[in-house]
């Protein structure tokens, strides 16, 4: 006999009971507490959307800055009162007539709300578990210091020129009151030019030798003093002849029938305006100004050789630049060839012959045969090989000058050569090698020519560092003292090397802190110069600094603070991060995100994390570069170009100053020829900052327009691979010869062609914002505190 299946019955419904009505009786089920509102009609809710064609009109008076300290926190919030009238049920066409109904009474008559308006708030407002705004593609939140400096600073009073003292004036710290924070900050926003705005330059550095210098604390000789002047030249250097220092030197890839490879071969390079181009070559330590084949061109390019894969600025104590004739050195490391190619983590033998050529930019000598009317316009000022240091530990991977003055002072006699730095490079030999540099004027001989440099071979570095089963990547500077290393198998080494340096005791050196931060090679390093707090918050300048951004091929950007023992993870990319720095302006790390932008991080406790994009080069990144003097930010990347931008845009777009990117120059490879071309005088670019959705759509229609041109017109498409020898591998910002030297830029290239560029700004339409700099800065008495009237 078949089962016999049980009827199916229709369930009672809370909703047609409640439809129907519940008539004194307390004992059905139901829902509790429930009450029917009728759906027709306003509800008076503040949650309900509000009806079609009467959308509110936002404020054109909104001011154009936002600043953080407004933004409203969730908690502050009124809450609410969503109260809703009885209204009568709407008449729905039914065959029977339905029950009166009798609304259940119990509860707060205030919060009488229906269930499809709880659904919709429920839906339309999503717990918040943050105090910041929502990101925005037309908003940027402005930069907050986590340092404040009260002391007085120093500022151009006139504007700067290569080779001429220039003439400082006191005032009043960028931080030293808060009002002055949004002054200065907003006005920097108002520069367009690829340089800084000379007017407002500062120095925002901090370094714990500045405490208990003795000099006034605005002057730069107490926040950059003199450090280690006990160290002297390691004893056993050797002037070599030009003959001995050619295993040193970069040679070309194709060997002789001797066996003797060949010099490097020379770069040809036109230079000049696009319609008349002039084609230069470069041999190795040769130099021209950009002058002669522009009218206003105040850049310097050279050739070390070989690709360049380490430039950086020597710095220089204020005192002693006056008898030094103001020259900029340049320390600049080739590789040995341009077929080189180091693999990760693999040691060369030792020793391994390389080099690092000495560059200085000094003012041009004066021919004593030539008259002055021969060349009216001759360039004032020259770029030289002034020395070569030969080693023995193989090619630079990185070097980096100690970021304050460490030359002795000019002194009549001397039995040993005064030494014009302390020099520190990670090596193809794997280590940390730190050399005591000295000074090209003491160690050239009288016979020597002076056109030529001098080849010096420095046995062994004052200070070695190796590690086993890795080797050394990358390095950053804290201070004179602390020097932070990127190892290969993805952990960060601190060390402290004073007393190594000055006693020369450096066998059993141990780092302070090793730490497993990455899961491959560290490539990018860069330490956050703010001292630490105390419990109550307070800053103590007298410490070292604790927390080290950095980035690896893993494509992780971490900031790791030395006192506790890992890595915290700000962003995750696709990319390989290759370089890493930090600005003092932006209080920010720069580092690299995906599809090749530029993105900063803010590292102030109410800002922790949240990041920025500032460009997107057309090119992978090789290296950005921020200054202590100033807010513009500087980038080398693949597609051979060298741009900055500001790190301190306005705060809002659609204003009156856009979003600007300046390219410097750009260079191009021709794979047919082997021949270059440097261009430059390019037109700023404004960036189109969008949203993730955005941008996908726009780089979809822009793709399909340009598949459409080539088409039509027969062209290719643009592509995303540029030859290798076009590359912009590094640039450098001068951070320590001063407010005078703060515009200079150094760059590098993968053709061994380096550039020095003089890069100044402007205000837009030529106003200083404020009135004047006085007024901006607060040094006239009785300056009003309400900046958007006279901004």
């Amino acid at each position: 006999m078949p089962r016999e299946l049980r009827p199916r019955k229709p369930r009672p419904s809370y909703v047609d009971l409640s439809e129907n009505g519940i008539e004194d009786n307390e004992n059905v089920a139901g829902p509790s507490k429930i009450h029917h509102v009728d759906e027709e009609g306003d509800s008076e809710s503040e949650f309900e959307p509000d009806p079609l064609g009467s959308k509110k009109v936002p404020s054109s008076d909104e001011d154009e800055d936002v600043a953080m300290d407004d933004a409203q926190d969730p908690e502050s919030e009124p809450e609410v009162q969503v109260q809703e009238t009885l209204k009568q049920r709407r008449k729905t066409p039914s065959s029977r007539k339905p029950a009166p109904r009798t609304p259940i009474t119990s509860g707060s008559p205030g919060m009488l709300v229906s269930l499809k308006t709880r659904k919709d708030q429920s839906r339309r407002l999503p717990p918040k578990t943050y105090a910041l705004p929502n990101p925005s593609g037309h908003h940027r939140h402005r930069a907050i210091p986590v340092f404040f400096r009260e002391e007085m600073v120093e500022r151009l009073d006139e504007p700067p020129s290569l080779f001429k003292e220039p003439r400082i004036v006191p005032t009043n710290s960028m931080t030293a009151d808060h009002s002055l924070v949004n002054r200065v900050s907003k006005s920097w926003g108002f520069n367009v030019g690829a340089g800084p705005v000379w007017q407002i330059m500062e120095d925002r550095s901090c370094y714990k030798e500045s405490i208990g210098s003795g000099a006034a604390p605005e002057k730069e000789s107490s926040r950059r003093p003199r450090v280690y002047p006990n160290v002297s030249v390691r004893p056993g250097w050797q002037v070599l002849t030009n003959q001995d220092a050619l295993k040193y030197l970069p040679t070309d890839s194709i060997v002789t029938e001797d066996g003797q490879f060949k010099p490097p071969p020379q770069v040809d390079c036109y230079m000049g305006p696009h319609d008349r181009n002039t084609c230069v070559a470069f041999n190795m330590f040769d130099s021209v100004a950009t002058s002669a084949y522009f009218e206003n061109g105040t850049g310097y390019v050279f050739s070390a050789g070989s690709p360049v894969w380490g430039i950086d600025w020597c710095p220089s104590y204020q005192a002693d630049r006056p008898s030094r004739q103001l020259k900029h050195y340049l320390a600049v490391a080739p590789f040995p060839s341009r077929s080189h190619a180091p693999n990760i983590g693999e040691k060369a033998s030792h020793p391994s012959p390389a080099c690092v050529q000495i560059w200085a930019l000094k003012p041009r000598a004066q021919d004593e045969n030539a008259m002055d009317e021969d060349s009216p316009r001759s360039e004032p000022a020259e770029v030289r090989c002034e020395m070569v240091l030969c080693l023995e530990s193989g090619p630079a991977q990185e070097i980096k000058w100690c970021p304050l003055p460490a030359h002795d002072q000019v002194r009549a006699q001397c039995t040993n050569p005064r030494k014009l730095g302390i020099l520190a490079g990670t090596f193809e030999d794997g280590s940390l090698s730190i050399y005591v540099v000295p000074d090209p004027e003491d160690i050239r001989p009288p016979e020597h020519d002076a056109a030529g440099p001098v080849f010096v071979r420095l046995p062994e570095p004052v200070l070695r560092i190796e590690h086993e089963g890795t080797s050394c990547w990358s390095l950053d500077w804290a201070n004179s003292e602390v020097i932070a290393v990127g190892l290969t198998n993805g952990y960060l080494a601190v060390y402290n090397v004073k007393h190594a340096l000055e006693s020369g005791e450096a066998s059993d050196i141990l780092p302070t802190h090793f730490i497993a931060v990455h899961q491959s090679a560290i490539r990018a390093l860069a330490w956050i110069r703010v001292p630490p707090t105390d419990g109550s918050g307070a800053s103590i300048p007298s410490e070292d600094p604790t927390v080290i951004a950095s980035g690896g091929y893993d494509g992780v950007e971490c900031l790791t603070d030395i006192r506790e023992p890992h890595g915290n993870v700000v962003n995750r990319t696709r990319d390989v991060i290759n370089s890493a720095t930090y600005s003092t302006f932006a209080t920010a790390p720069i580092m690299i995100d995906h599809d090749n932008s530029v993105k900063s991080y803010s590292v102030s406790p109410s800002m922790l994390g949240r990041g920025h994009i500032l460009m997107e080069p057309d090119g992978p990144i090789w290296s950005v570069s921020a200054s202590d003097y100033h807010p513009q930010l500087a980038v080398g990347s693949a597609d051979g170009s060298c741009t900055t931008t500001n790190t301190l845009k306005s705060t809002r777009r659609g204003g009156t100053v856009p979003f600007l990117v300046h390219k410097i120059f750009q260079l191009d490879y021709s794979r047919k020829t082997g021949e270059f071309r440097m261009l430059e005088h390019f037109l700023p670019q404004e960036m189109q900052e969008k949203t993730t959705g955005v941008k996908s759509k726009a780089q979809e229609k822009a793709k399909n327009k340009e598949q459409e041109d080539g088409e039509v017109k027969g062209r290719p498409t643009n592509t995303g691979v540029w030859p290798p020898e076009m590359g912009v591998h590094r640039v450098a910002w001068n951070n320590g010869n001063g407010l005078g030297g703060a515009p200079l830029l150094a760059s590098a290239t993968a053709s061994g062609l380096c550039r020095v560029d003089w890069v100044m700004g402007r205000w837009i339409k030529d106003r200083t914002p404020y009135v004047s700099v006085p007024k901006m800065r607060k040094e006239v008495e009785g300056t009003s505190n309400e900046s958007d009237e006279e901004a």
